[in-house]
């Protein structure tokens, strides 16, 4: 707790200032551009890794950046992403992965959460990861990749989505991002890989390497 009032001091001695004018726009309203949901790993930072703005991201987070698909679940992810799109109006959705995600490891050796029933429970929306890594459908793609691909299928089962994703307004984005050097791989549906930020071209992004029908 010491470091969090110590962080709380400094953001509102140093940073807020420098920074009013934005927080003072952002007290009248949001208008994110983009919903990303990811993992809830501590080591994941929306904002610093994609450098953006308070008010520029909607995220949604939970273990495994797991989309149920709609009506499974009468959660928070269903109702946070009728919201962003509804109400908030967001023309980009990225589903961001990691590496070294527990979430994914606890879902390929399932007797790691064995004394976890709520984590086990949750992961069962993933269980479609599971089956297509046993398959052996793609050995290209980490379980963690995978799952990327699957929790994109079933976020287009979300009615906000799919009406979107037909009015043209949406893009879906697959990424992972590497805690080991930084890099964040795009998926590139003409490759069926994930390659390197580096390699995208914004104009790019809305047709090869978007997820969206």
């Amino acid at each position: 707790m010491k470091t969090l009032l110590e962080g709380l001091r400094r953001f509102s001695n140093d940073v807020y200032p420098d920074k009013r004018s934005l927080f003072e726009e952002l007290s009248r309203g949001q208008k994110p551009h983009t919903l990303m949901i990811t993992c809830s790993d501590s080591r994941i930072d929306p904002n610093l890794v994609t450098q953006t703005e308070p008010g520029e991201i909607f995220v949604v987070r939970n273990a495994g950046n797991i989309v149920p698909p709609f009506g499974s679940s009468r959660g928070g992810e269903e109702a946070s992403i009728e919201f962003a799109i509804e109400a908030l109006g967001v023309t980009n959705i990225v589903i961001c992965g990691h590496s070294q995600c527990g979430a994914m490891n606890a879902l390929m050796e399932p007797e790691k959460v064995a004394s976890l029933p709520s984590v086990e429970h949750w992961l069962r929306h993933a269980a479609a990861t599971r089956r297509r890594v046993q398959a052996a459908q793609n050995t290209a793609l980490s379980p963690g990749e995978e799952n990327v691909l699957v929790q994109a299928e079933n976020l287009k089962t979300h009615p906000a989505v799919s009406a979107a994703l037909r009015r043209g307004t949406l893009e879906i984005f697959g990424w992972i991002y590497q805690f080991e050097d930084g890099l964040v791989r795009i998926y590139d549906p003409s490759k069926n890989a994930f390659v390197p930020s580096s390699e995208v071209k914004e104009r790019a992004l809305s047709t090869p390497h978007s997820l969206a029908l």
